[in-house]
């Protein structure tokens, strides 16, 4: 391969066995799906239609890109690629920190793993190798726990682990690096449960950042990069609003229009939204901004609970994610049992996503008499439930296997706000507009990182563009989420930090990776290789039985009004579908023949 920004060298590893080989990147895959989500998504479609999640034959494709690791800014990202056993789709799910720099520096561009092993392993990195060692040790431990045996064994090393949660196979369960950042969603610790695989530990002898091919143009490239990240006022460093409040700073702005779906989205509006915001967060237990790999941003906000039952906890961090679904979402405005629940999900290497949806709709489905389970706002059961949840014992007997799963079998489907059995994340689309066709066309399920409308509708940033859409307005929003979603095909791809599509226009995007690779590419073409990756993503879906019907979303966004700014709203979800399909050229939710031609992702 004579492309910059990659090692080509890929990892394959046989669990089964305990082979392992080598193999480098095909350049034209890589000039088409690029790397971490678009090739592995290609690898995972390659590796055969029809194997269950779960079974030893299924792929689990840790893969960074080739922008991973580099002098890009924000490029500290990997991705896990597989087939979630909580959606039955395509998955690829994101962690920051540093792991993903550091697998690239450590001499690969993916390990990627099959089989069984007979009993537990955990991959070691090192010098372009991969070796296989015995995890029985940790095996049953938290990813905390699991994370400090690893680097008291080995030194300085990077470390993603699953926790129980992974070991029992939860649909949802993560990974979790050695900063508290997780591959959230889609469930691939279950998948690297299945397999046996507890960890990956990442040495790196020496910092090896790769070189752009074009030296001279990458310069210029990079200055523009952080000129846009200096004016746009979410990004700025030191002063915008991500450094100061995280990104739990959107709890009060989504909260202000009516868009933070709250008590299992029966409203709007959670009245107690600051006790739990970024602004409360930072004024009152922050402790330290720690950083992902050459991030001039520093979103991360780590904290310490200095009073009450949890005082004396440090965690990383009460994230909007995670404060809402686990706050207002199940009517819990105690911020210090938010931040011990988290690192209780966390240790046992769950989706606090999911996990707060699995708590809210258990909450619902307990008033209505579903079931016995808890009470709105009853930390003490949400705490109590997550090790049940882990372990598959009682109620979390049902619920490891998805909030969607677990109403449909206490007969209350309707209380799950999920698409295609993946939960909402805290965006309510009867507020936010362009997340009710973002949820539902998502190709790994309710997703707010497929098309992120809210920089748009709620932030104001987007790609260089300062200026907001009426978030109440659904006209136009089929084609702003299309947009986003081939824009994050390629970022994910690349693997670079979606906050840097606040502030970065395409053509600067597209600068920075053509010096970096040594490939001409403007604007046009980087939308078209990421309308290329979300194709393959959704052939692979229809190939698997998800097709005419599936892009829906729970009725109570369709027929339940919102309440606060958007009382008198529902989500008009069969207009913005039908431009979309038409912008997409797709039929119902089926990518023809003739798409996927054209494309290039058939014949």
């Amino acid at each position: 391969m004579n492309l910059g920004g990659y090692r080509d060298r890929v990892a394959r590893v046989d669990l089964t066995s305990g082979q392992i080989h080598y193999e480098g990147i095909d350049e034209n895959l890589a000039k088409q799906y690029v790397g971490a989500r678009g090739l592995g998504v290609k690898y995972l479609l390659d590796n055969g239609i029809g194997i269950a999640p779960l079974a030893p034959e299924s792929l689990l494709a840790v893969m960074t890109g080739p922008l991973t690791g580099t002098k890009v800014r924000m490029s500290g990202r990997l991705c896990v690629v597989a087939r979630s056993p909580l959606t039955g789709t395509c998955v690829d799910s994101h962690m920051g920190g540093w792991t993903g720099a550091q697998l690239k520096w450590a001499g690969l561009d993916g390990v990627i793993f099959k089989g069984k092993g007979a009993k537990p392993v955990y991959a070691y990195v090192a010098d372009g190798q991969v070796t296989l060692h015995d995890a029985s040790e940790i095996w049953g431990k938290g990813t905390h726990e699991a994370i400090k045996w690893a680097k008291a064994k080995h030194g300085d090393v990077g470390v993603m682990a699953i926790g129980p949660g992974g070991e029992n196979q939860v649909h949802f369960a993560n990974f979790m690096n050695d900063d508290d950042r997780a591959a959230g969603r889609g469930g691939t610790g279950a998948v690297a449960g299945s397999k046996n695989l507890k960890a990956i530990v990442v040495k790196v002898n020496k910092r090896n950042v790769p070189e752009p091919a074009d030296p001279v143009a990458f310069k210029e490239a990079d200055k523009a990069a952080l000129k846009w990240i200096n004016t746009a006022v979410t990004t700025m460093p030191k002063t915008g609003d991500l450094h100061k409040f995280g990104t739990n700073v959107l709890m009060n702005m989504d909260n202000e229009i009516g868009g933070l779906p709250t008590r299992n989205a029966q409203r709007t509006v959670f009245e107690q939204a600051d006790a739990v915001g970024g602004e409360t967060v930072t004024n009152t237990i922050l402790i330290d901004n720690p950083t992902c790999w050459n991030c001039p941003i520093g979103c991360k906000k780590k904290v310490r609970i200095k009073e009450g039952k949890y005082a004396g906890l440090v965690m990383e961090s009460v994230e909007y994610e995670s404060a809402w679904a686990l706050g207002g979402n199940c009517g819990n405005a105690d911020v210090a049992a938010i931040a011990h629940i988290i690192d209780r999900c966390n240790d046992f290497g769950l989706d606090t996503i999911e996990m707060g949806n699995a708590l809210s709709m258990t909450m619902e489905a307990t008033e209505k008499g579903a079931v016995k389970g808890i009470a709105w706002g009853d930390t003490d059961g949400m705490a109590e439930l997550v090790p049940m949840i882990a372990a598959r014992k009682g109620l979390g007997v049902d619920l490891a296997e998805g909030p969607a799963q677990a109403s449909k079998k206490w007969g209350v489907p309707e209380l799950s706000m999920s698409v295609k059995g993946q939960s909402i994340p805290a965006y309510d689309p009867r507020g936010i507009k362009g997340m009710g066709i973002g949820y539902a066309t998502s190709n790994r399920g309710a997703c707010h990182l497929r098309g992120y409308t809210p920089a748009a509708e709620v932030v104001g940033w987007v790609l260089g563009q300062q200026g907001k859409t009426d978030p109440l307005a659904w006209q136009g929003k089929a084609g702003l989420v299309a947009t986003f979603q081939n824009v994050y095909g390629f970022t994910d791809s690349a693997d670079i930090c979606k906050f840097s599509t606040f502030a970065e226009p395409l053509d600067v995007f597209a600068a920075q990776y053509a010096a970096y690779i040594g490939v001409p590419l403007d604007a046009g073409g980087l939308l078209r290789i990421g309308e290329r990756v979300y194709n393959l993503e959704r052939y692979f879906n229809n190939l698997h039985g998800i097709g005419p019907g599936s892009d829906t979303l729970p009725k109570r966004f369709l027929e339940e009004p919102g309440s606060g700014p958007a009382a008198q709203s529902v989500c008009e979800l069969d207009q913005m579908l039908a431009e979309y399909y038409q912008i997409r050229g797709w039929q119902d939710g089926v990518a023809p023949d003739g798409k996927l031609k054209e494309l290039g992702i058939i014949a």
